[in-house]
């Protein structure tokens, strides 16, 4: 973590299209070619390269299918807003982004927590400008000093190894509210790769883990100074090179076998609506996506559970009827053998 990060250069870098695959192990392979992906299927995009089943086929011709026995151990999604594109030196497939409608992982998050509930997995939902912030299995107890309101980002942008000491800042200001929250979000990412290289054991369980962060604060520098102001291409340049180097320690933390994806999308076609989560405080609680206790949305499995119960229920109802039935017309004299020895017996004496 104490390597400096290196801003690379626009010119001789691969320039990034709204969806762009920084790391993925060889059994995930990708075609080369400008196949728009929409918004709203990156869910499933992301479900499928961990090798999990989706509802509806994604007829999208860039994933190729992979070996049945082999699946990644983690997925991380990062999520740019703010920028159309980003100029990196190197990835493994990039494609056009249509149809940029709000997005979430909620659901490939429930497929893993309930198929590997046992083996607890890493579920990390984290967006550092809204305060957002949603945890899940172990990632309870391993980024639970991860800091998650802006005014403990900004602390610890002050504290020793803060990414101030090693990133170069040129036009930007430690004093600006828009440039802290980016310098922020930077130091959110390198914290996330620090506290994985301390816990370096969830990186060698059975269970996938996922990780998804929302960056708006480039977002927020292109309100405040422009898409042409020397703050915000500075910013672009950082955060390029930052999100590279995550993308190699992630990679790299988990032997080769982690998938890493950066979505960069100007604006959002439509306003999320969202609520937030924290289970901070409870570890369990019936459901952390609704604060009105409400039921979980629809699964796909719940008909199968449902018929499996009712038919199971009528038929012991039926088995319990038959025997109350036959037990109230039995006749003791003939149908059970302890009375017909007494009875006997009684005739002898």
């Amino acid at each position: 973590n104490s390597r400096p990060f290196t801003l690379t250069n626009s010119l001789s870098s691969t320039a990034l299209r709204a969806l762009n695959f920084l790391q993925a192990p060889e059994f995930v392979s990708f075609q080369k070619g400008d196949w728009p992906v929409s918004g709203e299927k990156i869910p499933d995009l992301v479900a499928l390269t961990m090798g999990f089943s989706v509802q509806e086929d994604l007829s999208w011709p860039g994933l190729q299918a992979g070996p049945l026995f082999q699946r990644p151990r983690a997925n991380v999604l990062v999520v740019v807003r703010g920028v159309d594109s980003l100029a990196l030196p190197q990835s493994v497939a990039s494609y056009p982004l249509e149809n940029p409608v709000p997005f979430t992982l909620d659901s490939v998050a429930e497929t893993v927590h309930s198929l590997f509930a046992e083996d607890t997995p890493v579920v990390l939902q984290l967006a550092p400008s809204e305060e957002r912030l949603y945890m899940l299995g172990k990632a309870n107890a391993v980024f639970e000093d991860l800091p998650v309101t802006l005014q403990q980002i900004r602390a610890r942008l002050s504290q020793d190894g803060s990414v101030l000491a090693s990133l170069p800042l040129n036009s930007l200001s430690r004093n600006a509210e828009a440039d802290l929250l980016f310098l922020s979000e930077v130091q959110v990412l390198h914290d996330i790769t620090a506290l994985l290289q301390r816990h370096r054991h969830l990186a060698k369980d059975h269970s996938p883990d996922l990780y998804s962060l929302e960056l708006s604060g480039l977002e927020e520098l292109s309100r405040l100074y422009g898409r042409d102001s020397a703050q915000y291409r500075d910013a672009t340049a950082i955060l390029a090179s930052v999100l590279q180097k995550f993308g190699e320690d992630v990679y790299g933390l988990y032997g080769n076998s982690a998938v890493v994806e950066v979505v960069t999308v100007k604006t959002f076609e439509a306003p999320l609506t969202r609520k937030s989560r924290s289970i901070l405080e409870s570890k369990q609680i019936s459901n952390p996506g609704s604060p009105y206790n409400l039921a979980y949305k629809y699964n796909f499995q719940y008909a199968v559970v449902f018929n499996i119960v009712l038919w199971l229920m009528i038929a012991l109802a039926l088995a319990v009827i038959a025997t109350a039935y036959n037990l109230w017309n039995m006749d003791p004299g003939y149908d059970s053998i302890i009375y017909r020895m007494t009875n006997q017996k009684i005739r002898m004496d």
